[in-house]
This record gives structure tokens, C-alpha cells and sequence, in this order.
């Protein structure tokens, strides 16, 4: 009987697509029930989620000029697509309908202890089926198990029904699979029970329930209205259905299509902007054309219209040909604006933003699921001073203090590697106890003069050992850091520890490295700065919860915790409390559902983005998806679409997007084909495009008024500053490019070596050559013993000895020596009859007089031979490639040359001066050959004289004080590798042919 009555009182209204939805809704609630400040107190609404519910007490605000007003009852429904938003945001629950409960429901299951205990339930299984154990593949395959327990409590299916979903011709793995969902099929209703808990969409589904049945049984005697949900969970659909029922009750729905044809209607499918309201007419047994217009609605549905007769589903789409075009107001202020890529497009949003200030009053908002993109857009609009927070969030691992968390866990567990010790004490939020200031100086000393000048070994203590001449300065610094990490290296290293033992010793471990020097005289504490602020909110927030549930998770090995850590904070996002500028505003879609602003802009619409991609789901197939009863993937592009015409519809609105991202090519939205394919059918193709101007905007921006090309440095310091001593093998670069000469021994600029760094091609130089000359210093006679191959291999394991815990040089270098070493065994033998002696790494120089002075030319040669007869050779080693004939004749390679005229002028100590027979280079490479023999074939003598007499021309022209440091005088003998190359800004007025730029 009460279903009866309830039934003649069917309402249901929309507000259409353009409209703005609070604002129509406040202004249609004021005209119904009045104007006086206590009109709407009796009022019940009921909004999708507690942002809709601040926007229309806004609207409130800004249509009651400031007058006191008592506001309707509002009250969120917890209705939301929650794959679209982090982990836990879904679990967001109709709290306040619970006063409408007659008895309590049991509480739900918080969102971290169900992932963990999940997660415990897995790696049981793995180990009994003797699988490796890894907890934070666990924790990762534990939030997809949520996420399906999820979706079949908000579908309130039953999980009795995967029994029987593999047929026999599936392939085997999808038994598995379901052998695999055992989990929640019988352990997890188990656990929840023996914990008094149930799951949030349970608790939510119950909610609802429950209040559905009251308000059936009991209907409230004031008004309760049910605005802007699509009805997308059923539970929600089944309160809604009683609402629209009731005596004083009605729904509010946004964006009903009321212009399309029944026979498109019926063609409706999971993808379609409607598919949601049409299931929840259904639901609601109420026709669409019963649906009512709620408040006077909009001058003009041209733009809605638009984008119906667009997204019409495909098996409709044949009807475009004989469709008229709208009338002109439909392309009025819609504009699609095409970037090349992100960088772009974030300038084009950012100048549509600012440009929107220029008029009094008026509002605009940046629409994107790319989070990137927003970040960029909020970034640009920081030249002009103009602060907007993204509603959408941040990852609160890229936040200061989610990554300062991050680093200290990396860095004990990394036992303090020296990128993970920079990184971490490089963070603003380090302090090491004496302030951030002379934290940061005691690092940068630290790492110029010990972490870029050797390779110290793990662990603090062997980097204090390490220190040297700098251990009064560094060495308590870094004892008070080895104390601070300790207990949590202690427990990173236990074979079985707590998650809680380990959350517990990581914070104590990030509060002491954030203590200051203030802070440690009583004035504030590491966690005070460490968990300030909406991230720090966030962060403390997260671990609180960590450590309560932490119990859930069995113990683990420490060394699993910083990987698990990663696995459990992903998905975290931080959200802003505050809007920054009151009339600019970046949005996500979910954020801005049935929020309003006079500009809307829609960015980064490319397939894939927006809308997402339907991700496969990892435990079940389509087809059986479908036998189960859960919806298709493309339910989400459903909703998806009809935010997005949503917003489209606006009154003002541009669509963007990028070409390629990160250098791919990208697909434009399929929304975006729909309109372009469309308004080509009716020969209007530009009628949407906003015109290359928009696009230049970003570039005439930073476009200089004039452009003056840079001119090649061609510094002239005094000559009292210019060097007066080289070796020859800087004469070489020299030659080829002094600005190297002026950077490093005028300016005194040194390149730093890289830190923690593979070994480099100059190291594997190195290494061979000391091998080499630690074997001739020990047998520098002629005779060599019997076990000499032995012997030089004994040599080159205790030089390779620090490099061997690399890979590379132990698979690929190390083989290579072994050949080298044969191959110059072999050729000593031959050799060293004819040989006196052999002076290996000798050291000599030579005087040259000079305009300014005598220049002082220094050389340390790799091998030296003194034969019987008394002549000389000299050779160099070289791992690498061997000057050609033409640069050493030319004076580009003068190094053998250079070296002989000092052996021949008596410049090298122990070596009596003689005539120098033979240059040659020896090539070892140990590849085939391992070692070749290349001797300059070239007559000594002239060639010696000739190599005195250049360098002779070249000191007294830079004795010159206005003869220039030219970078690169001549690009087709320019050095192959430079330190001081990006200095001299060699790009910039070159071109990559060699050539100066003449345009």
C-alpha cells in the first residue's frame, strides 16, 4: 500500500549540460521554498560528495549578496567513480546518513589494514606453493584483490558466482586464477568476521540500505532532494529510487539528454555520456520524457545539441549526413586548440588563464586528468606571480616531505652509497642537527673532496675513514649521522622484524635528520618540520595509519621494508585545503563535477589520458566479467564522457591538446575525432579551430624583441696570468682549443669526476697503464724470468682489484688484460735483446726561451728504451685510438715528437741525452690483436725540430696579451672530448657540421 502512494509521486528533473549546476540548483531551491534567511532550514539535500556539497554552500554565499542565510542539511552520498581517484579516497562513506540508522553497522575496515592483511594471505600462499616471498609484490597484488572485492560489493554480487566461470576450453591459468581467489571466498568473510569489521563498500551498501528502507517504510514529512548523482553504485540507484518516490522527495539529475531520438537512445551502450542516467531511469521507472526541467533552464541548447548529435553511439553516427548543422551559436565560444607538444600546450592554458583576469569578475578553470600537465600549467602561471593549487593533487611521494621520507629509507637501506647520501642530505628538510645551512656546506665538502675524488666503501664508517685531511671537519658531522641512522640500519638488517618496528625506527631516524640546530636548543623538533604543512599532514597521516595496521602484515625481512614502503604510499595524493587564487582554478574531473566557472578549459584530451584507457582487468576476462556480473571496462569511458560534455557545454570553453608527449606521437581524444569528423561532414572545419595565433602565443611570450647571434669567446687575459709551464699532452689541446687552456689554468677550473660512476674508458686507460709500468719498474733490465706472463697478471689483479666488484670491468675488461698481458709478454721477449734498459712513466722537462720568458715544458713518458748501441725510442701506450699521419705532421698530436726533443736535449732524469731512432705508439686493446705495434712513420729528426720549432711559434704568440683563447679555432680539428666545451657554449654559434653558424 505505501509502495502504491509512494509511486503517484514520482519526481524527477535535470539540469542540462551548459547550465551551471550549484548555481541552478541554489537559485531553484531560493524560488521554491522561499528567500527569508530560514527558509531552507527544514531542507534536506543530498550531494555526490563533500566538494559538490562546498560548491553549492557557495552558491548560497554568492546569490544571497552577503545576507545571512541558514542552509539546507547537505549531506554527501559517498557517490564517486573511486578508480579515478588514489587508493582510499573510494572508501569516502555516507557518514552523515548514519543519524537515520535505528541500530549502529560495524566499522569499516581502513583501507591500509585490509591491503596488509591481504597482502599476509598471499605471501602464505606463495610460501606454501614454494614461491618467492616478496612483500611488496604482495602489497601491490593485495590492492588488486581490494579493488575486485570493491567492485563486487558495489555491484552486490556474490562471490559464490566465480564457481563455474572457466569453461574447459579456457586456458589453464584462468583456473588458477580462481584457485588463486579461494582468498576472498572463504579466508577474508572469515577474518573480517572474527574482527567485528566488514569492507567499505559493505558498510556503504548497508548505509544506504538501511536508510532506503526507513525513508520507504517512514517518509520524512520536509523536503529531501537528491542532487547530481548519475546513481553509478546501486545501492546509490536504490536510494534514489525511494527519494524520487517520496511525498516531499525529488532527484536532480545532471545533464539528461532530452533531445535525442528514441531509436539513438536505445542504441546507448557502456561508453555513451548517458549510459549511466539510462540505467538509472530503470532504475528509478521513470520515462525520460517524464523527466522535468528544473528552474528556467538555458536561453540557447545549441552547444549541448552539438555534442549529443557527436558522441551519438556509432550504430547511430550513419544519421551525420543528414543532419543540418546547428545554428552558429553552437561553434560561439568553443574553441580546439592542437600544441606540438606538452610544453605548448601548458603556455596556451596558462595565457587563456591569465587573460581571463583582464575582466572584472570573471572566473576560469583549467579541466585535466593530466597531472603533469596541470603541474606545468600551475608553474607557468607562476611568472606572473599568480599562485593555483591543483584540486587534483600531488603524489605525496613527490611532495618535500613524502620524498624526504623516501630518501632517508634509501639511504640506510642503500648503507649510505654516496648518491643516496647526497640525495637524502640534499633534501631542504635535512638538517643533521646544526641547521640546514651548515648541513648543506659540510656535504658539499664532503662530496668535492673525498665522494668526487675516490670511491669510499660502503658504510659510514668507511667514509670516515675516508676523510683524510678533512676528518676534524667531517668526521663528527658524520658520526652523529651514523648514530642518528643506527637502530634503523639495525633493523633494515634483521632477518625478522616487525612492520611496525621498522615504520617506528624510520621516523625516529627522518625526525632526528630533520632536527636543526634551533630545534636542537629547545626552540622546535625534527617533527615539527618534518610534518608541517599538507604534506606533512598527509605523510604523518599515512604513517599513523601504517603503524596501526602494521600488525596485519606477518614480520618480515628488514631489507623488504624499503620496497614495500613504495608499494603502500603509492596512489597516496596530497590535496591543497586551501584554492589559492579565488577566480583561477585547476580541477580534475572529478574535482570539478558540478562545479562552475565562466572559462572552462579541457586539457590534455588524448586517447588514453582522457578518457583512460580501459585497463584489462588482471583476474578475470571480459566474457567472464560479463557471466559474473560486473560491468565492461568501458563503463568508466562512460562517465568519463559525460564529464566531459559536461564541461564542454559551457558557455566558454577550449579544448587542447598535444601532439606528442615525451617525444610519441599522441591520438586526439575520441570526443575530439567525433567533433572534428562531424563539423568536416558539414564543411565548417574551422569553425572549432582557434587559430594559429593561440599556438604562437606561448612563443612570442619568451621571443626576444632582437636576436644577436653569439659571437665564439676569445678571452685576452694579461699575460703575467697566462701559464708559463704545460706537458705535452696539454701542447695538444693547445692547439686544438686554448678557451680549454684559459678554463683550466687561468681560471683554474677543474671538472668534477662523477660520483658512484661506472669506470669510464680513461679509467680502463689508467688501469693498463699502471699494470704496464708497475711491470717494467720491476723488470726494467733486459732479461725477463721464466714466469713473466704469470707475473704481469699478478700485477693486474692487484691493480683491477678495486675495480672488480664491477661487472663490466670483470666481464669485459679483465679478459681483455688477460690478452694484453700475453700479447706484451710476447713482444718484450722480442724485444729486449737489442734493450739496455727500460725507463717506464720517467719524468723530464725542457726549457724553451720566449718573448715573456722561458716556458717550461713537462712531460711524463709511458716507456722509454735505451738500446746497446745507445739509441733511443720512445712509445706511448695507448688503449684507445692512435693519432693519424697527418695531425702528427701537422703538429695536432706533437706528444712523441715533444718527448723526444726532451730525451734528445737530456731533459729526463736518469736518461743520458742521445738521438731518438724510433716513435711509436703501441695499441692495446685486447681485442684482435690484443696489441699492435703503430710506429710514426716519419723521418725523427726533421720531425722533432719541426714539433720545437711550432710549439716555439705558439708560446710567443699567446706572449701576445692580444692574442685571444679561441674555443675550437679550427671545428675540423677540434678535440673528441672537451670538459669546457658546454662553457664555451660550442653549440650555440656552431652548427653540428663543424661550420660557424652564418644565419
Amino acid at each position: 500500500m505505501v509502495r502504491a502512494v509512494i509511486a503517484r509521486s514520482a519526481r524527477v528533473s535535470t539540469i542540462p549540460p551548459g547550465v551551471p549546476f550549484v548555481d541552478s540548483l541554489a537559485l531553484g531551491l531560493r524560488e521554491r521554498f522561499g528567500s527569508t534567511p530560514d527558509a531552507l532550514v527544514h531542507l534536506t539535500l543530498l550531494l555526490p560528495t563533500r566538494r559538490a556539497c562546498l560548491a553549492l554552500r557557495d552558491a548560497f554565499l554568492r546569490h544571497s549578496d552577503g545576507a545571512a542565510l541558514l542552509l539546507p542539511r547537505l549531506m554527501p552520498l559517498g557517490d564517486m567513480d573511486a578508480e579515478e581517484i588514489e587508493p582510499g579516497a573510494g572508501e569516502s562513506l555516507p557518514e552523515s546518513l548514519t543519524a537515520e540508522l535505528a541500530e549502529p553497522l560495524p566499522a569499516a575496515i581502513s583501507g591500509l589494514e585490509r591491503q596488509l592483511t591481504l597482502a599476509r594471505l598471499i605471501l602464505a600462499r606463495a610460501e606454501a606453493e614454494g614461491a618467492p616471498r616478496r612483500p611488496d609484490q604482495a602489497a601491490r597484488l593485495a590492492a588488486e584483490l581490494a579493488r575486485l572485492l570493491d567492485q563486487t560489493q558495489t555491484e552486490q554480487l556474490s562471490f559464490d558466482g566465480l564457481k563455474g566461470l572457466v569453461p574447459e576450453d579456457y586456458a589453464a591459468h584462468w583456473q588458477a586464477t580462481l584457485e588463486f581467489l579461494d582468498i576472498v571466498t572463504s579466508a577474508w568473510p572469515a577474518i573480517l568476521a572474527e574482527r567485528g569489521l566488514i569492507d567499505p563498500a559493505t558498510r556503504r551498501n548497508r548505509v544506504l540500505a538501511a536508510v532506503a528502507a526507513r525513508w520507504q517504510a517512514a517518509p520524512p514529512q520536509h523536503p529531501v532532494i537528491a542532487a547530481g548523482s548519475t546513481g553509478s553504485i546501486p545501492a546509490t540507484a536504490a536510494l534514489l529510487a525511494v527519494i524520487c518516490h517520496l511525498p516531499e522527495g525529488e532527484v536532480v539529475l545532471p545533464g539528461l539528454d532530452q533531445q535525442s531520438d528514441e531509436a539513438i537512445w536505445r542504441e546507448i551502450d557502456e561508453s555513451h555520456p548517458q549510459y549511466g542516467l539510462k540505467r538509472l531511469l530503470e532504475r528509478l521507472e521513470v520515462e525520460r520524457d517524464q523527466v522535468t526541467l528544473w528552474g528556467d533552464g538555458q536561453d540557447d541548447d545549441s552547444r549541448a545539441r552539438l555534442l549529443n548529435t557527436a558522441l551519438r553511439p556509432a550504430a547511430a553516427t550513419s544519421s551525420w549526413a543528414a543532419e543540418p548543422p546547428p545554428p552558429a551559436p553552437a561553434f560561439d565560444g568553443i574553441e580546439i586548440v592542437e600544441c606540438p607538444g606538452p610544453r605548448e600546450e601548458a603556455g596556451v592554458i596558462a595565457l587563456r588563464l591569465r587573460a581571463a583576469l583582464e575582466t572584472p569578475g570573471r572566473s576560469a578553470a583549467l579541466v585535466t586528468r593530466d597531472r603533469a600537465l596541470a603541474r606545468r600549467v600551475a608553474a607557468e602561471l607562476g611568472r606572473w606571480g599568480i599562485a593555483v593549487d591543483d584540486s587534483g593533487g600531488r603524489p605525496l611521494v613527490h611532495t618535500a616531505c613524502g620524498g624526504f621520507l623516501g630518501l632517508t629509507a634509501a639511504l640506510v637501506a642503500e648503507d649510505a652509497a654516496p648518491l643516496a647520501l647526497l640525495a637524502a642530505l640534499k633534501h631542504p628538510l635535512a638538517a643533521a642537527g646544526i641547521g640546514t645551512a651548515a648541513c648543506r656546506a659540510k656535504l658539499r665538502l664532503l662530496e668535492r673532496e673525498v665522494l668526487r675524488k675516490r670511491q669510499p666503501g660502503r658504510g659510514f664508517a668507511a667514509m670516515i675513514a675516508a676523510l683524510g685531511a678533512h676528518e676534524a671537519e667531517l668526521g663528527p658531522w658524520l658520526k652523529a649521522i651514523a648514530a642518528m641512522a643506527a637502530p634503523f640500519a639495525e633493523a633494515l638488517a634483521a632477518a625478522q622484524i616487525s612492520l611496525a618496528a621498522l615504520a617506528a625506527a624510520h621516523l625516529a631516524f627522518a625526525e632526528a635528520l630533520a632536527t636543526s640546530d634551533m630545534e636542537a636548543n629547545g626552540m622546535d623538533d625534527g617533527a615539527e618540520r618534518l610534518w608541517r604543512g599538507d604534506d606533512g599532514e598527509a605523510a604523518a597521516g599515512f604513517f599513523a595509519e601504517l603503524i596501526e595496521a602494521a600488525e596485519a602484515m606477518p614480520p618480515l625481512a628488514g631489507r623488504d621494508y624499503p620496497a614495500l614502503l613504495d608499494s603502500l604510499i603509492e596512489g597516496r595524493v596530497v590535496r591543497p585545503r586551501h584554492g589559492g587564487h579565488p577566480r583561477l582554478h585547476i580541477w580534475g574531473p572529478l574535482e570539478a563535477r558540478l562545479q562552475h566557472a565562466d572559462e572552462m578549459i579541457l586539457g590534455g584530451l588524448n586517447e588514453g589520458s582522457w578518457p583512460p584507457d580501459a585497463a584489462s582487468d588482471p583476474w578475470l576476462s571480459r566474457p567472464m566479467r560479463s557471466r559474473f556480473g560486473l560491468p565492461a571496462p568501458e563503463r568508466r569511458i562512460g562517465l568519463s564522457a559525460h564529464d566531459f560534455v559536461q564541461f564542454a557545454a559551457a558557455p566558454r570553453v577550449l579544448l587542447s591538446r598535444a601532439a606528442k608527449v615525451e617525444g610519441t606521437p599522441t591520438a586526439p581524444s575520441r570526443w575530439l575525432a567525433r567533433l572534428d569528423n562531424l563539423v568536416q561532414g558539414w564543411d565548417r572545419a574551422d569553425a572549432l579551430n582557434a587559430g594559429p595565433d593561440v599556438q604562437a602565443w606561448p612563443e612570442r611570450l619568451d621571443r626576444p624583441d632582437t636576436v644577436r647571434a653569439l659571437e665564439p669567446p676569445a678571452p685576452t687575459p694579461p699575460v703575467t696570468a697566462r701559464p708559463r709551464r704545460l706537458s705535452v699532452t696539454r701542447i695538444e689541446t693547445w692547439r686544438r682549443d686554448p678557451y680549454a687552456i684559459y678554463a683550466r689554468y687561468i681560471l683554474d677550473l677543474r671538472a668534477l669526476d662523477a660520483i658512484d660512476a661506472e669506470p669510464t674508458a680513461a679509467d680502463r686507460g689508467t688501469i693498463i697503464h699502471q699494470a704496464l709500468e708497475d711491470f717494467v719498474a720491476a723488470y726494467p733490465q733486459a732479461g725477463l724470468p721464466d714466469n713473466a706472463l704469470e707475473a704481469l697478471i699478478e700485477i693486474g689483479h692487484k691493480v683491477f682489484a678495486p675495480y672488480m666488484d664491477r661487472p663490466g670491468v670483470r666481464a669485459f675488461w679483465w679478459p681483455r688484460f688477460e690478452r694484453i698481458a700475453a700479447w706484451f709478454i710476447t713482444t718484450e721477449q722480442a724485444r729486449r735483446g737489442d734493450l739496455a734498459v727500460i725507463h717506464s712513466e720517467a719524468v723530464g722537462h725542457l726549457v724553451l726561451p720566449a718573448p715573456a720568458g722561458d716556458f717550461t715544458l713537462t712531460a711524463k713518458a709511458d716507456r722509454i728504451e735505451q738500446r746497446h748501441d745507445g739509441a733511443l725510442a720512445v712509445i706511448d701506450y695507448k688503449t684507445g685510438g692512435v693519432p693519424t699521419k697527418a695531425d702528427i705532421l701537422a703538429g695536432f698530436a706533437p706528444q712523441l715528437s715533444l718527448e723526444a726533443a726532451i730525451v734528445q736535449a737530456g731533459g729526463f732524469e736518469g736518461i743520458p741525452a742521445g738521438e731518438v731512432e724510433e716513435l711509436s705508439y703501441w695499441r692495446l686493446t685486447g681485442g684482435d690483436p690484443a696489441g699492435e705495434i703503430k710506429p710514426v712513420s716519419a723521418d725523427v729528426p726533421p720531425l722533432v725540430s719541426d714539433a720545437v720549432e711550432g710549439l716555439s711559434r705558439l708560446i710567443a704568440e699567446f706572449d701576445d696579451p692580444q692574442t685571444p683563447y679561441l674555443a675550437v679555432p679550427n671545428m675540423a680539428k677540434q678535440p673528441a672530448f672537451s670538459d669546457y666545451a658546454h662553457l664555451a657554449r660550442i653549440k650555440e654559434w656552431s652548427d653540428v657540421s663543424g661550420e660557424e653558424d652564418g644565419e
